[in-house]
């Protein structure tokens, strides 16, 4: 199996890239994300799955060990084939991922294409609670890679599943702000005081969404 090539960007697909290792060209299917960060003629590096069907052998490459990693978590999932999770990435960066499944949040993952409503749900439902990191050996430059496109990020703790936050969000969300965007708020707010009450915790969380 193959599972990392070093070599020179050669040509570029709608969904994938040939990567020249010595003379021998790889096709590879990336998100577009990791696409967009490749340049025709350098060198590059990416990690590979290696997917193995009846009628086929599939090549997925990842610029990071954590969108690797991700793309492995929501493959597990009912219903996301290698394709879809794809779509996912280029979608939702993995710390994009992490908070909308902390908060539960199906329309974010709508966002993708090939993903509807009832996969939503299946996908946050099922991953709820999962914490996806680096896997052992990894370089941490590549969990820096992985999440650079967001740059605020959420630290979950027990304390942010009890209902004062869950009725915090439901309010934000009442009025009007998408859910992923009202959890990240009232998380920041509780990081600053965990003892604020619900009133308080509603002002500091859309002092968040001012800054």
């Amino acid at each position: 199996m193959i599972a990392k090539l070093r070599g020179i960007v050669d040509s570029f697909g709608e969904d994938c890239v040939v990567i020249d290792v010595n003379g021998v060209g790889y096709l590879v299917y990336a998100s577009s994300r990791t696409l967009s960060k490749l340049t025709k003629g350098s060198e590059t590096t990416l990690f590979i799955e290696t997917v193995v069907r009846e009628d086929s052998i599939s090549l997925y490459g990842f610029g990071a060990a954590l969108e690797k990693e991700w793309f492995l978590t929501l493959t597990k999932v009912q219903g996301v084939g290698a394709k879809v999770c794809l779509s996912i990435l280029s979608a939702l960066t993995p710390s994009q991922l992490a908070q909308a499944i902390a908060a539960q949040d199906k329309a974010s993952f709508t966002r993708a294409n090939g993903v509807g409503p009832k996969l939503a749900a299946r996908i946050v439902t099922e991953l709820k609670g999962k914490m996806v990191g680096l896997p052992i050996g990894a370089d941490t430059a590549d969990y820096v890679a992985a999440v650079e496109d967001t740059p605020t990020t959420i630290n979950i703790t027990e304390d942010n599943s009890n209902r004062q936050m869950e009725d915090a969000v439901s309010a934000l969300v009442n009025l009007g702000y998408p859910r992923i965007e009202a959890y990240r708020a009232v998380n920041l707010a509780l990081a600053k005081n965990a003892e604020a009450d619900f009133a308080s915790l509603i002002k500091s969380a859309l002092k968040e969404f001012g800054n």
